[in-house]
């Protein structure tokens, strides 16, 4: 249960304008987010096509994390979208833009504190991305290297000095929520700040450059990549050939005490330990415990290291491209998809008022062979029906026109003054 809760994402405003500006591909991308939350969430018992057995371990594995990665990275390149596209809207465009994002981070929080009441074993992050918009908007103003830069800073800055002030400073009580304070919205909680303000940042900076140009897409497309190589092989490089590994098989993790590594040790007990280490990177859910540096040396989801975050950013980017090249030569297909992304916040919301539902029915054994595929096929069958009579999903028209009212609000009382 406790990984299940761990895990996954939320919406983020749907930004992008509906017009023939929208990159249905950027959409597609959201959707894969989106279902990667429904395979955490729901666990592999849920699966039908795939079985614990099989493949479906592999499958969970690979989605946790990343989707929750994808899906910030995704929701800075909408806030990006909203102040100005490929350059920073300033003067009275930017006043708008701060009024729209700021209604729609309050909105989303306090849906998420809604969602939260509800119970279910999902760790809602809508609250925690109500927080990154606000964060964000000293970064609008930035231009695409700059924003690089804030998110590189982070990715490499971040990660020791939360492990710093959780060391020193932070006593993390347990947690009762998905989020119940600001030291968990900030260093201890499910999604960090000083991790997922690496991937807002690094959609930021995605968002301001001219995402139909080709020559944009293999920039991309090659960060990617670079990112995945350096997070794979420098985590690799520090475990196994530098002993990073061995050293916290002798620190110990939550299922064994240390264990001294000696010479002429069984190599079967060996891997038995290193393998128990493993297993303990694997379930961890926002940081890394702070017994040992070298835990900074994995790139599981949910750890919050440099290279974590890397690993992320370069897959996120590699989705991205794969599906703006599809949506544009398979359209047919990925339109319903995109249809999932165009209502993210209304898909999650629905998904999670269902399951509310299910657990309610029977909170021991509701997770049964195929939920996670009707989950899927209602989300596409529905939001491709919504899509075929309306531009936007009901929860992002609520927010599109609270947005636009603060606005007018706003407006009109400068002109008054």
């Amino acid at each position: 249960m406790a990984q299940n809760r761990s895990d996954d994402t939320a919406a983020s405003p749907d930004a992008a304008p509906s017009g023939p500006a929208r990159i249905d591909g950027v959409d597609a991308a959201r959707a894969i987010a989106v279902f990667g939350m429904f395979t955490v969430h729901l666990g592999v018992e849920s699966m039908g096509l795939l079985s614990p057995e099989g493949y479906a371990w592999t499958l969970h594995g690979q989605v946790r994390g990343n989707s929750s990665a994808l899906f910030a990275l995704l929701a800075g390149l909408s806030l990006a979208l909203m102040t100005g596209r490929t350059e920073p809207v300033t003067g009275d465009g930017r006043r708008r833009a701060v009024v729209r994002v700021l209604t729609r981070a309050v909105l989303i929080g306090m849906l998420g504190l809604l969602l939260d009441l509800t119970g279910v074993p999902v760790a809602i992050i809508l609250t925690y991305y109500a927080g990154f918009f606000v964060l964000a908007l000293p970064l609008t103003r930035l231009r695409t290297g700059a924003l690089w830069a804030v998110a590189g800073v982070l990715a490499v800055v971040g990660p020791p000095l939360s492990f710093l002030l959780r060391d020193t400073v932070i006593d993390a009580g347990p947690r009762t929520s998905s989020l119940s304070s600001l030291t968990e919205f900030l260093l201890t909680g499910y999604y960090p700040a000083i991790t997922f303000m690496a991937f807002v940042a690094a959609g930021m900076a995605v968002g301001r450059t001219d995402l139909r140009s080709t020559a944009v897409r293999l920039r991309l497309l090659a960060a990617g990549a670079g990112l995945s190589v350096f997070a794979y092989g420098g985590s690799w490089l520090l475990l196994h050939p530098l002993g990073g590994l061995d050293r916290l098989v002798e620190q110990g993790t939550a299922f064994m005490g240390g264990y001294p590594i000696t010479p002429g040790m069984d190599p079967v007990l060996l891997e038995q330990l290193r393998a128990g280490v493993m297993e303990e990177a694997n379930s961890i859910s926002g940081q890394v415990p702070t017994d040992t540096w070298w835990w900074l040396a994995v790139n599981t989801p949910h750890t919050g290291t440099t290279f974590e975050i890397a690993e992320a950013v370069g897959q996120a980017l590699i989705v991205l491209v794969a599906c703006m090249w599809l949506a544009e030569r398979v359209r047919w297909l990925m339109y319903p998809l995109a249809s999932v992304g165009r209502m993210p916040l209304t898909v999650y919301t629905g998904h999670i008022l269902v399951l509310m539902v299910i657990v309610g029915v029977d909170p021991v054994d509701w997770r049964q062979p195929w939920l996670l595929e009707w989950f899927v096929l209602g989300a596409l069958v529905l939001a491709t029906l919504w899509r075929l009579v309306a531009s936007r999903g009901p929860a992002e028209a609520g927010l599109a026109v609270a947005a636009d009212g603060m606005v007018d609000i706003v407006e009109e009382r400068r002109r008054g003054l």
